[in-house]
């Protein structure tokens, strides 16, 4: 017998099929605009069918509809204050009724105040947290009990470049990001035996329409955009990989990471 014929024919390995989600369900909240909307057509176009959330009815319809006939797949738009406990409740029953078991789930609702400490008020401070640290909290829990029945899942939340440094006259922001960092670290260790994923993504400057109203201001161009070693904003297409590699399986074997987007501003 020849060296040839005991040479075996190497395993086939998955590959880029790994990525694909088609039939999954995705709910992503925030996801009228900016980076929610990015990710969500990122999502769909690998497959999934996605329930959009956030407080804008009518903005939502028409997102959903531009899903459904750019890509193919289902899409649903659901108006609701994630920060409500009452509110998240009653999405999860829509969802639930309307859409089917999500296997994915990204908290994406976000709000920044910003400012000196001393220029701020209390209820300024709390507001952000409602948003960016209690709503993602409210939202997991609602639909936990169903990824673990499923025993799968995939839970991505939306931390920021500003969860893992600091930066002056941020201080609500920080410490919401900081708080999310956190947040998804104790969550991939308390689901891991269901077989279900938490990690966020920690994006840097992306030009959305939370950071347009800034965008020109002299301190933003040098201690945000000018921190990057690209030197620039990212553009919205930009967080597609990221997401549809923590939704799919491509991350079986990843779990609580923070996945930084951030062109480079973290590497100094």
């Amino acid at each position: 017998m020849s060296q040839h014929e005991h040479q075996k024919t190497p395993e086939r390995l998955p590959g880029i099929d790994l990525f694909r989600i088609d039939g999954q369900l995705a709910v992503v909240t925030g996801a009228s605009r900016g980076l929610g909307w990015a990710m969500a057509c990122g999502l769909a176009s690998a497959g999934a069918n996605v329930l959009l959330v956030s407080r804008n009815q009518s903005e939502l319809d028409q997102r959903a509809e531009e899903i459904s006939e750019v890509y193919g797949t289902k899409a649903w738009g659901y108006a609701a204050d994630v920060s409500s406990e009452k509110a998240v409740s009653a999405l999860r029953d829509y969802c639930l009724a309307t859409a089917g078991v999500p296997s994915i789930l990204i908290n994406n609702a976000g709000i920044n105040i910003r400012g000196p400490i001393d220029e701020l008020n209390f209820e300024q401070f709390k507001q952000v947290l409602s948003t960016n640290v209690e709503a993602p909290w409210l939202v997991t829990r609602a639909f936990i009990e169903t990824m673990k029945q499923k025993r799968y899942g995939r839970i991505i939340h939306i931390a920021s470049t500003l969860g893992l440094v600091g930066l002056a006259n941020r201080t609500p922001y920080t410490a919401s990001k900081g708080a999310v960092v956190q947040l998804t670290r104790a969550m991939a260790l308390e689901f891991a035996p269901w077989n279900i994923t938490c990690n966020a993504i920690c994006p840097g400057p992306f030009l959305t329409e939370m950071n347009q109203g800034v965008a020109n201001q002299t301190d933003v161009k040098t201690n945000i955009v000018g921190a990057t070693v690209m030197g620039r904003w990212g553009e919205l297409s930009e967080i597609q990989g990221a997401a549809i590699y923590l939704a799919s399986s491509a991350s079986s074997f990843t779990t609580g990471s923070m996945l930084v987007v951030d062109g480079g501003w973290t590497a100094r």
